[in-house]
């Protein structure tokens, strides 16, 4: 079934091209549009389109349509096209010309648009809520192992004290700028597209503000064309989005994967979250954290191909828009899984005690020395000079006991700080 059909039989080779996986990729937003269809249904009754019992009769059919997707026994067939074909099919099946109606006032531009703005809002906000599980973890432990050292390194050199705590807690408050653009995709996605039709309104007398109160939007696409031209840009936004949570997750596993090599040897994990080597019997690979390296550096890409796909699009429906589906569920329904594991495993994490008497670790208090002598009435370039003619003469002897005391650094976290940072984004 087709609901732009005419009655004049499709080519085959290009039907399979047309659609795609469509079919599949529907199965996402299969849920969102049943519940779209039965809020336009009861919109259609509102203006008196539909006569009451015709209402509750597609509200009842959509119901038990959501019931046998709930139970994994709903299946979009091949006789479909897409999720819409088949919803209405199911109606037009049980209730015959009432089932008919449900398509009135409505285009599938619309019907797309509200089933894939409706699957991203509530994707963002479960994708906001494992990012905060996942900082609250990383706040954690942060506080368990605020006074634990850790080589700080800049151009992969020994360069300056750190700590496993400042370490934790950088990611964390890295992770609280990711759910601020989390939180503005989550607006752009927010706004009833539905009543658009095909991008141009409709002379029906349709309640736009009805069906936006149904949903659950806070707001509306007031104008049409707006409407049709967020398909598109929802899909930059939210990509966009985890594109940045991507690229923080990425840096940490690389950081992890570097801590645990055998040269830096700062953490290890059990041996069940790693993975051996089919002829060498002493590796213990970090593979999980490998392969959230590279997925999140493959959601980084995502991003670049909606725009690609549609940064040069005149406004109105174009089928291009048919491409950028599965990439952008595809993405959503990765990052959900990547935050999922990295939780589990990073809890798990095992800190090792640094030797600080490894001769690789002798100039690491330099610019700590540094400080003590401008403290004690040198200006800074000549306590520089001072310790650098000691570096190079081989002289210098580390003093490790000196405090960091100012805000945010590693013997003054400020967790609390982060922590209402995290409380105040997430209200």
């Amino acid at each position: 079934m087709k609901l732009w059909e005419k009655g004049i039989s499709v080519d085959k080779q290009i039907e399979k091209f047309t659609v795609g996986n469509d079919r599949e990729l529907d199965m996402f937003l299969a849920k969102y549009d049943l519940i779209a269809s039965a809020a336009h249904a009861k919109m259609l009754g509102k203006i008196g389109i539909l006569a009451a019992e015709e209402v509750e009769d597609i509200q009842t059919e959509l119901e038990h349509m959501k019931t046998d997707l709930e139970n994994g026994n709903f299946l979009i067939e091949a006789d479909f096209e897409d999720i819409h074909s088949k919803i209405e099919y199911e109606l037009t099946q049980k209730l015959g010309d009432t089932g008919k109606k449900i398509h009135t006032a409505r285009s599938r531009n619309d019907q797309v648009l509200v089933a894939q703005q409706l699957y991203f809002k509530e994707n963002l906000q479960e994708i906001s809520a494992k990012t905060k599980s996942l900082i609250e973890i990383l706040l954690g432990l942060a506080e368990k192992y605020q006074d634990k050292l850790l080589p700080g390194y800049t151009h992969l050199q020994v360069a300056m004290p750190s700590s496993f705590g400042l370490w934790f807690s950088a990611y964390a408050e890295l992770l609280i700028d990711d759910l601020y653009l989390l939180d503005a995709g989550l607006k752009v996605v927010d706004q009833n597209p539905l009543g658009s039709a095909a991008g141009y309104g409709s002379s029906f007398p349709i309640d736009r503000e009805f069906t936006t109160k149904e949903l659950g939007f806070s707001e509306m696409k007031y104008n049409v064309v707006a409407a049709q031209m967020s398909r598109g840009k929802c899909e930059r936004t939210v990509t966009s989005n985890i594109a940045s949570l991507s690229n923080t997750l990425a840096r940490f596993a690389m950081d992890i994967c570097l801590y645990m090599s055998q040269n830096f040897d700062f953490i290890t994990f059990p041996d069940e979250l790693t993975t051996g080597s089919s002829i060498m019997p002493h590796k213990k690979n970090p593979d999980v954290f490998e392969l959230i390296r590279g997925k999140c550096n493959k959601l980084q890409a995502i991003a670049n191909e909606m725009i690609l796909i549609t940064n040069n699009l005149p406004s109105g429906y174009h089928r291009d828009f048919q491409l950028i589906k599965e990439n952008s569920i595809y993405a959503v329904e990765s990052i959900k899984e990547i935050l999922d594991i990295f939780s589990h495993s990073i809890q798990q994490i095992q800190v090792k005690d640094v030797d600080l008497n490894d001769e690789k670790y002798k100039y690491l208090f330099t610019v700590d020395s540094i400080n003590d002598l401008v403290m004690q009435g040198k200006s800074f370039r000549e306590a520089y000079q001072e310790i650098g003619g000691q570096v190079q003469n081989n002289t210098y002897k580390p003093t490790a006991d000196k405090k960091h005391t100012h805000l945010g650094s590693k013997d003054h976290l400020a967790l609390d700080k982060i922590r209402d940072k995290l409380m105040n984004v997430t209200r």
